[in-house]
């Protein structure tokens, strides 16, 4: 089926007046998506997926705002700013600021193509769009796939060595998936799959991939850290995300990522450091891979050891690392890992007033055995923290987000869901915690029936956050810790993985760099990333709309937050999900559970 070009996105300077350097994007019929590849923009506040606009024939074009970051039109002396999620529709003429202030465009439809068209045309165009056959549909999809891929590709590059970090690796799935991945020369798994799986991986992995499973001193631990470290020519990056390398955890279900790319450091700053580099290394050395050599461009032979991952500049690092590490941590090792981790650096932090005695979430897909003591202890570690005034925020009160059974049941996936939601009514049903429940609710992002995978921990007032963390580590002993020997030692199973968002300021340069070999290394301002000036961040939901709540000379970093704030409690005929729970009412599939399968998971998925 052709697609008509309706019009262009013609660049503007700072006149207002076309940019003659740069090409005009064209737009067609229908739904065309547009993000910072399609403007050729380096600024990472414009996302890759930054607008939606959908042409018509008659020359309008709707524009939904589907990145992070507001979007500005203005028609004639009119100015409006759109947030996520917003609407507007535009017309010949008007202008569009990808960026409050930056990234202009003017919408430009061509002479002849602008007059409306009549009555009869419309009345034709109408019919003959109801008419799409079988065929044309299947050739607009093959597009979309076809676009969809060209754009993976682009994001693959060349890399040289990949860390493949996580708890489930399905290597059959993980080729078919990524067929790119058999290119890259040194690939290292660090999972953590029992003996038998571990065979059938020995048996079908490429012959330059490296197994490795940390070691597990205390019994009951997993090794649940789901990141990947991907080395490049010019630098590195690092991507800490909440899904198994297996298929049913990438469809149907809600699951986060976040990654961050790093340049190799000038030689005259190899020995300069960075909180986030230890935070890196700490958590790398304690692996205790195999080492392996390999021959970088430009760099010659280097062992890839933790001490390896130093060689890389970190100062525009925009989060924190929040790692668990097994074992009984003493002395220095005690405020290294786990919560107490997370506590020591929200005491060093500064927040505003308001989110003095404000609530805490907690969100996971696995419940362990608790107890109303270490529920304590928790939460005197995430409400840790001071104002600007050097009053403490004092103690927040956690609700937990979880799926209900109706929850389940009416997912995408019905109970199967229910699956990787893997707590036992045992643990789901202690009396004590009928008062934190909350609804598992994301109306907001179209994603209620998506079942959460996804693990966060925020403190937020409002549709502001104070701090936000996405991990690996679901809501146990195993993967926190807990303290013992009168709080002098902290006592962790399991290895656990997360990053952590922080008002703080970032005044160092960001960089970017090429994952291709076309394109080099250049110094700009990273969006989220980056603060020019130094100036303080403030965290807020994709629901949070401006008000005078936040300093005008503030920096707004949007966080998608797979849930709606504020959490709303269970009902009276609310039932927590647990997966050895019997229900008899059929799910989407008309099945009941549980159904007579192999449960795929184990308990700490």
């Amino acid at each position: 089926m052709p697609y008509s070009q309706i019009g262009f996105l013609v660049p503007l300077n700072n006149n207002l007046e076309e940019d003659d350097s740069a090409s005009k994007l064209p737009i067609l019929e229908g739904v065309n998506i547009l993000g910072r590849d399609n403007f050729s923009v380096s600024d990472k506040r414009v996302s890759r997926k930054h607008i939606s606009l959908k042409a018509s024939l008659d020359g309008s074009a709707e524009v939904v705002v589907e990145g992070s970051n507001p979007v500005v039109i203005r028609a004639g002396d009119q100015r409006k700013k759109l947030y996520s999620k917003d609407k507007a529709t535009i017309a010949h003429g008007d202008i569009l600021e990808l960026i409050p202030g930056h990234h202009v465009f003017k919408y430009v439809i061509p002479t002849g193509a602008k007059d409306t068209p009549s009555p009869q045309t419309r009345k034709r165009s109408s019919e003959e769009g109801r008419k799409l056959s079988e065929d044309e549909l299947l050739v607009k999809k093959r597009r979309q796939i076809f676009e969809d891929e060209a754009f993976a590709r682009n994001l693959q590059g060349n890399v040289l060595v990949a860390i493949l970090s996580n708890y489930m690796v399905d290597i059959d799935w993980l080729i078919s998936a990524c067929p790119a991945i058999k290119k890259i020369p040194h690939v290292l798994v660090i999972h953590g799959e029992g003996d038998g799986t571990l065979d059938h991986l020995k048996k079908v992995k490429p012959a330059n991939w490296i197994l490795h499973k940390p070691p597990l001193p205390i019994s009951y631990g997993t090794h649940h850290s789901k990141a990947m470290l991907l080395v490049y020519p010019r630098g590195v990056r690092i991507i800490v995300h909440t899904a198994n390398l297996i298929h049913v955890d990438w469809n149907n279900k809600s699951q986060g990522l976040w990654m961050q790319d790093f340049p190799w450091k000038d030689q005259k700053d190899l020995k300069k450091g960075h909180e986030f580099e230890n935070d890196v290394i700490d958590y790398l050395s304690v692996l205790k891979w195999p080492e392996f050599s390999v021959n970088l461009p430009d760099i010659g032979n280097v062992t890839i050891n933790s001490s390896f991952f130093k060689k890389f500049n970190y100062s525009s690092a925009a989060v924190r690392l929040i790692a668990s590490v097994p074992g009984y941590h003493t002395g220095p090792n005690l405020k290294k890992w786990g919560h107490m981790k997370l506590r020591t650096i929200l005491q060093e932090s500064v927040f505003d007033k308001e989110f003095q005695k404000s609530p805490l979430v907690y969100q996971f897909s696995s419940l362990g055995s608790l107890d109303e003591k270490w529920i304590a202890e928790l939460a005197t570690s995430m409400s840790a923290g001071f104002s600007d005034d050097k009053t403490p925020l004092g103690l927040g009160k956690p609700l937990i987000i979880w799926p209900t059974v109706e929850d389940v049941r009416g997912s995408l996936e019905g109970y199967a869901a229910g699956n990787a939601i893997p707590s036992p009514q045992k643990n789901v049903e202690k009396d004590f915690l009928k008062k934190y429940w909350a609804k598992w609710k994301a109306t907001h992002t179209g994603r209620c029936r998506a079942m959460p995978h996804i693990k966060t921990y925020t403190r937020y007032s409002g549709q502001k956050l104070a701090w936000f963390l996405l991990t690996s580590a679901n809501l146990s002993k195993a993967a926190w810790g807990a303290l013992q020997k009168n709080n002098s030692q902290l006592m962790i199973r399991s290895y656990e993985l997360g990053v952590l968002f922080l008002p703080s300021s970032t005044k160092d340069s960001g960089y970017l760099f090429s994952c291709t070999d076309n394109g080099g290394s250049s110094e700009v301002t990273c969006g989220s990333s980056q603060n020019a000036g130094g100036r303080k961040r403030e965290l807020v939901t994709l629901c949070w709309r401006g008000n005078q709540s936040i300093d005008s000379s503030s920096e707004v970093i949007p966080l998608p937050v797979p849930y709606e704030l504020p959490p709303q409690p269970y009902s009276s005929e609310d039932v927590p999900w647990s997966w050895d729970r019997r229900c008899s009412k059929k799910d989407v599939y008309g099945q009941v559970w549980p159904r007579q399968v192999k449960l795929y998971v184990s308990q700490d998925s």
